[in-house]
């Protein structure tokens, strides 16, 4: 038991395979889910991380907050690289060259790494099929180079690249559905997860880990600095996401759904919505279009679940 440390009657890896010492700015939810993931997979793990805001804070030349292997590439091709690492290594123990032993394959990228730059590379690696995980840490825009609007930023929300002003809602466009997107490829493994739910990503990475080939993790992660929010509340507003069921949390068992989390009381959109500047704009009319589509939405994936029962 000294290897684990026990919390809530689960087990938790005490080993740190991301570690303390980074730059991220102060509440960042995605180093958090970063640190996560990694207690996950553990040491025998090969990261591939496309370039944003945790290769930048984590990787400052001499320094590294990584005890793994870990490759930083160029924005858009995570997944082509780590799905190269896989076949290489495979073809390595096939031949006898190195040891055969279970390695956990892992690219990582944020949304607009995953959403908008490597869609290619990331469509065409779930296609093939490698044994892989996709994990994307999703804060809703190019945080790392000043909070530009991506595919993944909500509709409404206010960014350096879709401002509020007299003429404008802000994005105009319905944030891309990047799990849905990964689901239509077939996969045997998709989730959707979120920091302020620490357990619940952790056994998805662990399942994300185990399905044999590829698996898709879409994390939301909160980042203070881009939404306009106190540094100490990235994990309130994590669980306002799920409360009030902006962002569910579920599986994708090949092909079958999961809901994972449903909120004892559903909160209204407003509560999720109020304290964030990003969104402080927005009218109450503004505010009950965006409560529809979430209901419809969260509707779908509560259908789709109870049809897998």
């Amino acid at each position: 038991m000294d290897k684990f440390s026990v919390f809530s009657s689960r087990l938790v890896e005490k080993s740190e395979n991301f570690t303390s010492g980074h730059r991220a700015c102060q509440g960042c939810a995605e180093a958090l889910a970063v640190r996560h993931v990694m207690k996950a997979l553990g040491r025998d793990t090969i990261v591939a991380m496309s370039t944003g805001c945790m290769e930048i804070i984590s990787s400052p030349l001499p320094l590294t907050s990584w005890r793994v292997p870990w490759i930083h590439n160029a924005f858009e091709n995570s997944a082509a690289v780590i799905s190269g690492c896989e076949s290489g290594i495979k073809a390595m123990m096939r031949k006898g060259k190195i040891p055969a032993k279970k390695i956990n394959f892992v690219a990582m990228g944020g949304d607009g790494a995953t959403a908008d730059i490597g869609m290619g590379a990331l469509s065409g690696a779930l296609e093939r099929g490698h044994n892989m995980v996709y994990v994307c840490y999703d804060n809703e825009a190019y945080m790392n180079t000043g909070i530009q609007r991506s595919s993944s930023t909500p509709y409404g929300a206010s960014t350096t690249t879709s401002p509020a002003g007299k003429m404008s809602i802000g994005q105009r466009t319905q944030k891309k559905n990047m799990a849905q997107i990964a689901v239509a490829h077939n996969i045997p493994y998709v989730a959707t997860a979120c920091s302020s739910f620490p357990f619940d990503l952790m056994e998805k990475v662990k399942r994300a880990a185990e399905a044999p080939g590829a698996a898709y993790v879409h994390v939301l992660s909160v980042c203070p600095t881009g939404w306009r929010i106190p540094t100490q509340d990235a994990i309130k507003y994590g669980r306002l996401a799920v409360d009030s069921c902006v962002f569910p949390l579920y599986e994708v068992i090949d092909g079958k759904y999961k809901l994972s989390y449903k909120p004892y009381k559903k909160l209204a959109l407003t509560e999720y919505l109020k304290g964030q500047g990003r969104f402080r704009h927005l009218t109450d009319k503004e505010i009950e279009l965006i409560q529809q589509r979430v209901d419809k939405d969260y509707e779908r994936i509560l259908r789709l679940s109870k049809e897998e029962e």
